[in-house]
């Protein structure tokens, strides 16, 4: 905790979920990305859109399922250019000042949604215990989220209080430094997934065509990617 007369200190957390709508995949993960909101992001933002402009490329927010698929912001984009946003999305996660943890289950283990978010706030406090120094150096901890993500907000909401037994407070983001925070999130949940699917021969044409082997895709995304992971950090 900061002493008296230190400045505050607040940890970000920015959740992101895959698999979470309609719960017919296979899998259900969640992302949690770690940020001190001391760590200024301003640079990195201006980096992203030279890259984007240099490029050519409009500035379009990240949503990998839809950058994947060809779907919404993504429709009628060329292969080549959605592995462009990729590329670029990519490059700001290994530069952003955030670490992470993902947890993913199978859901024919679980009797439904509620199971699986009970599980998981479990394994949020079991996290929380194992780095309670980390997240006892923080004099408060902020949730946030999107719209369809109420009951997951809550239930990391509900971890904190109960492992750190401090308020913490939840918001829906709404500023550009948080949609690029959440960006990544979402990003590293797509590579842990994609990952895990490789890894069970399970990767779809889709996957396939975006990340080719699953070599590839343990030594050029995953093995980078978790360089930034909580449970590998310091």
């Amino acid at each position: 905790m900061a002493g008296e007369g230190a400045a505050l200190s607040d940890l970000s957390i920015f959740v992101d979920e895959s698999g979470g709508q309609g719960g017919h995949s296979k899998y259900y993960g969640i992302t949690l990305v770690f940020h001190d909101q001391s760590d200024d992001i301003a640079e990195r933002l201006d980096q992203h859109r030279l890259a984007l402009q240099v490029r050519g490329l409009a500035d379009v927010p990240l949503h990998a399922g839809p950058l994947l698929t060809g779907h919404d912001d993504y429709e009628g984009m060329s292969l080549k250019i959605r592995k462009a946003y990729l590329s670029i999305a990519f490059m700001d996660l290994q530069h952003l000042p955030i670490t992470y943890t993902t947890f993913l289950y199978r859901r024919s283990e679980f009797a439904g949604r509620e199971a699986i978010v009970t599980r998981m706030r479990r394994d949020i406090v079991n996290l929380i215990f194992d780095h309670l120094v980390f997240f006892q150096s923080f004099d408060s901890v902020k949730v946030y989220y999107d719209d369809g993500q109420e009951d997951v907000a809550h239930a990391v909401h509900a971890a904190v209080e109960y492992a750190l037994s401090k308020n913490g407070l939840m918001y829906r983001r709404m500023h550009a430094p948080d949609f690029v925070l959440a960006q990544a999130a979402d990003l590293l949940c797509t590579i842990e997934l994609t990952a895990l699917k490789y890894e069970n021969g399970e990767a779809t044409n889709t996957d396939q065509k975006f990340f080719g082997s699953e070599r590839n895709v343990r030594r050029n995304y995953l093995k980078v990617a978790r360089r930034k992971r909580l449970e590998d950090a310091g």
